[in-house]
């Protein structure tokens, strides 16, 4: 718990001064004031949380945080559990949806086992950080201990601090973990206060009426359990997963070392909600990346009070939707840097 307490105590506001100079420029670049939309914002907000007017985020990482969950013995995945373990060992070679974007935004690929429920062989492609074998089955009993749910967030913390102290300028999240909608809706109908039946979706293709399943396992889950939404490490221990902490907890760290943190999803959107919830300045070092395809992702979204910038009709996880923003942020920052203002075009009147 204390390092979650010391990193928490460490994230501070934006840097004013930087964004106020920002966007002064940004507003005085030789187009219409507001024209190029969101990429002015996200340079406002890139230099805010560096520090710099024009920031250089050439070291960028997705860290992919593996691990399972004990509600599929209740039938709310089409896909079986192995598919985690297969999935787990895919991800570092660059051969899955999320290692194939990468490639072409030049990011690297950190993967993470924070609770897969098979040893692995680690080696240098995959970082042991098992906190436990899966979570347990959140419609028997809680799906962690509040100790274990700290213990994860603490390594996210852990796991973003040491890609950050490696160079890593720039962080996406990511998740592998079979089954991980079914947590996600349950920590968004806690939250969100919405019943699970209006934000329940296919998750990996199932059909109705496992879908109505699932929404039912969400109901007695929460009703079993009690989680106590103004408590977010109460909620994630009880109706979490250890990917959704690991990956709370790297969006912490970034914070806590002002460097841009990029939400990918549906699944990533709900850690992002319980970070935010653990520290509410979280959320100026975020940026969500796109609509995921997922029923309840809009809502959560809007809970999060934060606009992603893509709708790419995408819902496969891994980070695969983060990844897109990297170029996103890169043109934004090389907009400011590359075009003259007015003023430095010789044009007095804007």
């Amino acid at each position: 718990m204390e390092l979650l307490k010391r990193t928490v105590e460490r994230i501070e506001g934006l840097n004013e001064d930087v964004m106020k100079e920002c966007r002064d420029r940004v507003d005085n670049l030789i187009k219409p004031q507001g024209s190029l939309g969101k990429l002015e914002d996200l340079a406002v907000q890139m230099s805010g949380i560096t520090g710099e007017m024009f920031p250089v985020l050439d070291n960028k990482a997705i860290i992919v945080m593996a691990a399972d969950h004990g509600v599929c013995d209740e039938g709310v995945a089409s896909a079986p559990q192995v598919v985690t373990v297969v999935q787990t060992y895919n991800i570092p070679k660059g051969i899955t949806g999320v290692g194939a974007l990468a490639a072409v935004a030049g990011a690297d690929l950190v993967t993470v086992d924070i609770g897969v429920q098979e040893d692995l062989e680690y080696g240098d492609t995959i970082i042991n950080k098992k906190v436990k074998y899966g979570t347990d089955n959140m419609t028997k009993g809680p799906a962690m201990t509040y100790e274990e749910a700290v213990k994860a967030l603490e390594t996210g913390i852990e796991v973003a601090e040491s890609e950050i102290k490696k160079g890593r300028k720039i962080i996406g999240t990511g998740e592998m973990g079979i089954g991980n909608t079914t947590p996600s809706t349950a920590i968004l109908s806690v939250l969100g206060e919405i019943a699970p039946e209006e934000i329940t979706g296919i998750g990996a293709n199932l059909d109705a009426s496992m879908v109505e399943n699932k929404a039912n396992v969400i109901r007695r889950a929460i009703a079993l359990n009690c989680p106590d939404k103004k408590d977010p490490i109460d909620v994630l221990a009880k109706v979490g997963g250890l990917d959704i902490a690991g990956m709370a907890g790297t969006m912490l760290g970034c914070a806590a070392n002002k460097t841009p943190c990029i939400v990918d999803g549906y699944i990533s959107t709900m850690a992002a909600l319980i970070a935010c919830a653990i520290e509410p300045k979280t959320k100026n070092y975020l940026v969500t990346s796109h609509f995921s395809k997922e029923k309840g992702a809009k809502t959560a979204s809007e809970l999060l009070g934060l606009t992603p910038m893509l709708d790419m009709n995408m819902r496969l996880g891994e980070g695969s939707g983060a990844v897109l923003v990297f170029n996103i942020i890169d043109a934004a920052i090389n907009m400011n840097k590359a075009m003259i203002t007015f003023q430095e075009g010789g044009i007095g009147v804007v």
